[in-house]
């Protein structure tokens, strides 16, 4: 055996599992990747908008059945990486105004709703109540939408109030294997902040083809800025710049758990990119979310993180000077300074003036699929975007929904704030963090709903999962 083949297999054990490892579940992925280019380059990318979401769902149930760690980092990929697909899809064949490729990652998600039914009923005495509760409150938003709403919207609401919590409690129910699933979760979001970085970068500067193309007929200029180099703000492969700067916002914490040669360019992209993404909401998540860490680990690792933010301080604030990156990242950052005059901030306070006393006397609820109507003129279904998560949540589910849902959020919050495991395990702290400063956000945002939920509850589940692995071998 060669040099090269010792070091790369030596390479192999330390970072990979053998469930990672597998060979024939690399080959399912890789099959699943190979048929995607080729329809779209063979002339078949209309096909795509089938073809995709079904395969996606055969490949999460075999990854689901026999390689589930491999099954999550899939999970996560997808939803990272569906919104490009969909958007290069458009551009070849023509707009698809349903976005109907969109419901890949939610299918993928579904495939883990056998770990929910069998496992919950169970699981209440050992942790699994704060998931009892979240879904109660959107089961009992499902029936009023039934009751209320049409059948398809409800059906779309469902998929993201419930795609969350099941994905969450898969990862709470599997804590036996917390150490892999850690591991495993930290890679690929060390990945997903070096790629996605990289490309919000280009993104920005370049201002491909396919995504103006796609901001142009999506007309979300007010949001996401001009179809033009340096003129867009970034979303990367995500589909706009709020669940972007979400999952940029979680890797660049969660860098904070990790240590290899990587970890330095994905910082410098990560940042970056976050920063060209002009996310102001993330921008004060993240330093929630650093100053909960900084706040919950030893004093030799809270060294290292200080260290480690300084050190990318010098790195990417010179990069920030070059135009018209500073001119973009500077009037950005001179808005929290002059708020009254901001007119994302005047909408948002406008929004509650108006309606937070209705959703507060909202007791039964309008129910899932209220936020979705359908256009009498084009005969689609649209999204009607509530920007905070409060409102949303007592439009839609009202105080009888509500009551069990925001319990359960409660009772996540209480419950991990009390982990003392943080101490030793920076993944635990990174993971409350997270879970902590997503629930911040609502005041702002959905941010209990698509990919913004998954990392809501999904990291709560996984500082749960690592309490309870770590009571169970005697450590604390």
């Amino acid at each position: 055996m060669s040099s090269q083949q010792l070091l790369f297999n030596s390479v192999l054990k330390e970072n990979f599992s053998p469930q990672e490892r597998a060979p024939q579940a690399w080959t399912v992925i890789l099959g699943f990747v190979f048929l995607t280019v080729v329809c779209y380059f063979a002339g078949a990318a209309a096909m795509l908008r089938l073809v995709f979401p079904a395969t996606a769902l055969l490949v999460g149930l075999f990854l689901y059945f026999r390689h589930p760690i491999l099954y999550i980092g899939f999970t996560w990929w997808v939803w990272f990486l569906t919104p490009l697909v969909a958007r290069l899809i458009d551009y070849r064949v023509g707009w698809d105004p349903t976005r109907q490729i969109l419901i890949t990652p939610y299918l993928v998600v579904f495939v883990c709703i056998g770990t929910f039914l069998r496992y919950l009923p169970s699981s209440i005495r050992q942790g699994g109540l704060p998931f009892l509760l979240g879904f109660i409150g959107v089961f009992y938003g499902f029936l009023v939408g039934l009751i209320y709403n049409a059948p398809v919207p409800v059906a779309r609401g469902l998929l993201d109030w419930l795609s969350p919590i099941i994905f969450a409690f898969h990862l709470f129910t599997n804590w036996q294997d917390y150490p892999s699933y850690r591991q495993h979760i930290q890679r690929v979001f060390l990945w997903c902040v070096l790629i996605l970085g990289a490309y919000g970068v280009y993104q920005f500067v370049v201002a491909p083809e396919w995504d103006r193309y796609w901001l142009i007929e999506s007309k979300m200029f007010s949001s996401s800025g001009d179809p033009v180099p340096f003129g867009m703000r970034v979303w990367s492969t995500l589909h706009s710049v709020g669940p972007f700067g979400c999952v940029m916002q979680t890797g660049l914490l969660l860098l904070f758990t990790r240590t290899g040669f990587l970890i330095f360019p994905a910082s410098v992209f990560g940042y970056l990119s976050f920063l060209l993404a002009q996310a102001r909401t993330n921008w004060g998540g993240w330093l929630v979310g650093v100053i909960i860490i900084l706040g919950s680990v030893k004093a030799k690792i809270q060294m290292r993180l200080v260290t480690i933010i300084l050190v990318m301080a010098i790195c990417v604030v010179p990069l920030t000077t070059i135009e018209p990156i500073s001119e973009v990242v500077a009037s950005r950052f001179e808005s929290f300074s002059n708020l009254e005059n901001d007119t994302s901030f005047k909408d948002r306070s406008g929004s509650y003036d108006r309606n937070l006393s209705i959703a507060l006397s909202n007791v039964l609820g309008n129910g899932l699929g209220n936020i979705w109507k359908v256009n009498e003129k084009t005969g689609q279904i649209e999204v009607f975007v509530i920007d905070s998560g409060i409102l949303d949540i007592f439009f839609t589910l009202g105080w009888c929904g509500a009551i069990p849902y925001v319990g359960g959020l409660f009772l996540l919050i209480v419950n991990v704030s009390k982990y003392t495991e943080g101490k030793f395990d920076s993944f635990v702290s990174a993971a409350r963090a997270i879970g902590i400063s997503s629930c911040f956000q609502l005041v702002i945002g959905s941010g209990m709903l698509s990919v913004a939920g998954m990392i809501l509850w999904g990291f709560f589940a996984m500082a749960m999962a690592a309490h309870k692995y770590y009571q169970q071998q005697g450590i604390k």
